[in-house]
């Protein structure tokens, strides 16, 4: 089928959708007249009134897709003077896919590359043509492999291929504004039932298209090159993954980010130091599940299929592909300052950012064992010298149950020292201690996590002073080589009277809970409950609860409303699992009374198990023959 005849068929088969759209709407009319001649006026009005409600649907989702228009583009614009080499390059490419370059090159923020036009008429009339290529694949890709990536791209457009691609895209959105308009109502389930079918049919042609597209990447590199490149690009996005999660976010809830500079700068410094784990991911099985409403074949497949193209002779350049662009430095920079949110927040450079942002974690760690052992001690406030009195009295594991740890019995040899479920959280208790006493400093790595560095740069291992800081008998070593590092156990300790949501996740969410008698939205952390006050209404209580989870980071949350940790609660009782009814008591003798209606709407349909779950946990369980060893 040739690509024009692809397109027309694209048009035809979105416009079934309104076909049976009208349908759906004359037949409604028609059992809303024969049940009004019938005499049956109730039945009459129901119907009439979804009849009216399809029809209003219909037209106000066509009247929001027709009036809808492009964002603006954004990020730093590439001019051909700015990056000759690069566009030079794309020039290349169109040539080979016999289509027009694009008018302009601009950088994106993500692993991304793509080619987007301004169309009209669903996309049949053509428009503005952008490229965007994001910052990390610049910075991650060899020059023969953006080239491959390039090629792909404008392979798309290849013979006006990008047609049919528009079109399907635009239907998509049709359709999904319809169905969102009819939601809940007969005529929208049955629309639905189309729409699942235009999904299946337009998922298979772009996993057709995305096989043409790499057809034009052989064609430009050779099959080597190409198939590389398709492992490189999800090696590549892993990457910058988790370099977001495991350096970018860490300091950001406790007021912390990366320079303008930085933040896409240490990106390079993370693949270069990273090579064994990185080849270990290029190295790994191809993925070759296939889901039916994917728009791209999986890579083993591509692979596959590029093995079938006929080779071309092609002499790699492994420069890295950043070198296109010679002032990627301070365009990425600008980039980051376009594209972040930074508010109040310090900037500072990774290796300054780091040592702060590590510590606030391991001392937010520190002081829910502190506010633990001061609860338990009858004092206002802990240091590390109240927890080591309470292990050097035996209560090791009173304060492991406390935590809410699971004991077990030691198993280790008669007069061998075993690890004690305490030893884990008292881990943070003395590197948070360490650091306060100015005896070490935590170090930025590239190559691994972060290491806890002396005063004279040497590594601490921690890790054996916290197992042996859990045994009554081991308090003495610890308080002996605490001193040794000039370190006063008791001018150290809790820093944060009450527990915040700091670097805590959603996991679940409850609307129109009563909650000691007023209506809330409960947000469920996995370290504690935000209580949000609701009104009475049922309806939207979903999209209340995603709006809110929108609206500001869930620390922020957590201070405007009403926060119940986990870390606070003595016990709770489940009395009624659906609808949810408990009852939490806290440690300060409050009680929390929630109450779940039948008619309440859920974030996930896990969310009540979630937290019925999270409830059960919450009273400590006391095992027979539990020891200190």
């Amino acid at each position: 089928m040739s690509t024009r005849l692809r397109a027309v068929v694209a048009v035809l088969t979105l416009a079934g959708f309104y076909v049976a759209a009208l349908v759906v709407i004359a037949g409604l009319g028609g059992l809303t007249v024969v049940a009004f001649t019938s005499g049956v006026n109730v039945v009459a009005g129901k119907l009439g009134f979804l009849t009216i409600a399809a029809m209003v649907g219909v037209v106000v989702a066509m009247w929001k897709v027709a009036r809808a228009r492009p964002a603006p583009p954004s990020g730093p614009l590439l001019l051909r003077a700015d990056a000759p080499e690069l566009w030079a390059m794309v020039d290349e490419a169109a040539a080979l896919a016999g289509t027009r370059a694009p008018d302009e090159i601009r950088l994106a923020p993500d692993v991304n590359a793509g080619v987007q036009e301004d169309a009209r008429l669903l996309g049949l009339v053509g428009g503005t043509r952008r490229m965007v290529l994001g910052v990390p694949l610049l910075q991650g890709l060899t020059v023969a492999q953006l080239r491959s990536v390039l090629a792909h791209e404008l392979g798309h457009y290849s013979h006006d291929d990008t047609r049919l691609s528009v079109v399907v895209h635009r239907g998509r959105q049709v359709i999904g504004a319809t169905l969102g308009q009819l939601s809940g109502s007969l005529p929208g389930w049955l629309l639905r039932q189309y729409g699942k079918l235009y999904l299946l049919v337009s998922a298979a042609t772009s996993r057709r298209q995305e096989l043409a597209a790499d057809a034009l990447s052989v064609a430009a590199v050779g099959r080597a090159t190409a198939q590389s490149t398709l492992r490189e690009v999800e090696v590549v996005d892993a990457a910058w993954n988790f370099y977001l999660g495991a350096y970018v976010s860490t300091g950001w809830d406790v007021g912390l980010a990366p320079t303008s500079e930085a933040f896409f700068g240490g990106f390079p410094q993370l693949l270069a130091a990273r090579g064994d784990e990185l080849r270990a991911v290029r190295q790994a099985p191809l993925s070759a599940e296939a889901g039916r409403w994917d728009s791209h074949p999986p890579t083993a497949e591509r692979v596959v299929a590029m093995d079938r193209l006929a080779d071309v002779p092609h002499t790699p350049d492994d420069r890295p592909a950043y070198v296109l662009v010679p002032q990627i430095a301070v365009l990425a920079a600008h980039l980051a300052d376009e594209v972040l949110a930074v508010e109040d927040r310090r900037r500072l450079p990774w290796d300054e950012l780091i040592p702060p942002a590590i510590a606030a974690e391991q001392q937010r760690r520190a002081d829910a064992v502190h506010r633990t052992a001061a609860r338990l001690a009858g004092v206002p406030r802990a240091t590390l010298g109240t927890v080591l009195d309470l292990v050097a009295q035996g209560r090791s594991d009173d304060l492991a149950l406390e935590l809410g740890l699971d004991l077990e019995p030691p198993t280790g040899a008669p007069g061998e020292v075993t690890a004690h479920p305490l030893a884990e959280a008292l881990h943070p208790v003395l590197t948070a201690a360490l650091v306060n006493g100015g005896a070490a400093r935590w170090r930025l790595e590239w190559a691994g996590p972060a290491t806890l560095r002396g005063r004279e740069g040497d590594e601490l291992d921690v890790e054996p002073w916290a197992a042996l800081a859990a045994h009554r008998g081991g308090v003495d070593q610890v308080r002996a080589w605490l001193a040794g590092l000039g370190v006063d156990p008791g001018a150290v300790g809790q820093v944060h009277e009450r527990a915040t949501a700091h670097g805590a996740s959603v996991v679940a969410g409850l609307a129109n809970v009563n909650v000691d008698g007023a209506q809330h939205d409960v947000v469920v952390l996995d370290r504690g409950l935000v209580l949000v006050p609701c009104p009475k209404q049922t309806d939207g209580g979903k999209g209340r609860i995603i709006g809110i989870l929108q609206s500001a980071p869930v620390h922020v949350l957590a201070r405007t409303h009403r926060y119940v940790a986990y870390e606070d609660v003595r016990a709770a009782t489940v009395r009624r699992v659906s609808p949810v009814q408990a009852t939490i008591e806290l440690h300060d003798g409050t009680r929390v009374e929630l109450k779940e209606k039948w008619s309440g709407e859920y974030l996930t349909k896990e969310s009540q198990s979630v937290l019925v779950g999270h409830l059960h946990s919450l009273t400590p369980v006391h095992h027979v023959g539990a020891g200190e060893g």
